[in-house]
């Protein structure tokens, strides 16, 4: 496995990259804007193909690099159903599998420090955000923070795993970069608390000052996806058209993951086909004939970068569902399961 803690200085940030093998697909995890070309060298470096990039939730200390790797790479930005983010390409749910080649996550929610943060877990480590810090824990006096919340998270998830477990989080202030939940428990001052009333109280009296960053990045970091009216720049349909279309006139293709749509069923008749395997892809869709390609995702993002990329093979006809399947039920179209 190719594994690299990444660390942006200003914000004491740290990126995680991860790939099971040189020449393979990989992943990062809360990368920095600022830090982007970076990650692009390295990928090149070590040959890997950028497939998914996740935030364990919006940040307030930096912004994030996912929209600037998205338009990079076209890769699938992940996030957690509960994040205020105007377009994320895929929202994961408590215990969903977020995969690559040779590499298998489980997204726990894990709301306290903001209520959209959530965990990551992978073998024997897990990317904890800031939920859970080396002898610290992320505060919960902003975005929506809960301090109860919190230590359920803690006491009631994560703590209960394996002592053995390693702990990567998203920031450490002290130089720290790795522990484990055995040590945490043991030695993490945040955690030798009594009941939950306890760490409430201790927490909700830290008083410490915002984030520097925090005016700028909240509000840049909910606004990086794909927005409508970028959307609207490549071919595309809206939900009303599509239903209206005789269905033997084109070929309509999901490229949802398949936890995706067992969540919230699909369009009657597509085909699947995820975006995060779409470029091994490209070159069959000529199985398809002449009809015109109508690709949907869930909320547009990658049906935009899917247009893009089928007709710069030459599939001129493309274009895709305006606002995903979002837009298809909120139009109030049947869903087939």
């Amino acid at each position: 496995m190719i594994f690299r803690q990444l660390f942006d200085h200003v914000s004491s940030t740290y990126t995680y990259l991860i790939a099971s093998r040189k020449g393979g697909e990989a992943l990062l995890v809360d990368p920095v804007f600022e830090k982007t070309d970076r990650y692009l060298k390295l990928l090149e470096e070590l040959d890997l193909r950028l497939v998914k990039v996740i935030d364990t939730h919006v940040h307030a200390d930096h912004v994030t690099a996912m929209g600037a790797l998205r338009d990079h790479t076209n890769c699938v930005t992940v996030m957690g159903e509960q994040s205020p983010v105007d377009v994320v390409s895929m929202r994961v749910t408590d215990g969903e599998r977020v995969t690559i080649e040779g590499i298998n996550m489980t997204a726990l929610y894990t709301p306290g420090h903001t209520d959209d943060s959530y965990c990551f877990q992978m073998d024997d480590r897990i990317f904890t955000g800031d939920t859970l810090l080396i002898r610290g824990t992320g505060r919960t006096d902003f975005q929506n923070g809960d301090a109860g919340a919190q230590y359920d998270s803690l006491f009631g998830r994560l703590l209960s795993l394996p002592e053995q477990t390693l702990i990567y989080p998203a920031h450490d202030y002290k130089g720290d970069m790795v522990s484990t939940i055995g040590e945490e428990k043991a030695y993490n001052p945040r955690l030798q608390v009594s009941s939950r009333a306890a760490y409430i109280e201790l927490m909700n009296n830290l008083n410490l000052p915002n984030p520097k960053m925090m005016d700028v990045a909240v509000p840049e970091n909910i606004k990086m996806g794909i927005t409508m009216e970028a959307q609207k720049q490549v071919s595309h349909v809206d939900a009303d058209k599509l239903a209206a279309m005789a269905q033997d006139d084109f070929v309509l293709i999901d490229l949802r993951e398949e936890g995706e749509r067992a969540r919230h069923g699909a369009i009657a008749g597509a085909v699947h086909a995820p975006y995060s395997q779409f470029y091994r892809q490209l070159d069959v869709l000529g199985a398809y004939g002449a009809k015109p390609l109508i690709f949907y995702c869930a909320a547009g993002e990658r049906s935009a970068m899917a247009v893009r990329l089928a007709q710069d093979k030459g599939f001129n006809s493309a274009a895709h569902l305006l606002g995903g399947y979002a837009a298809w039920q909120e139009g109030g179209f049947a869903a087939a399961r």
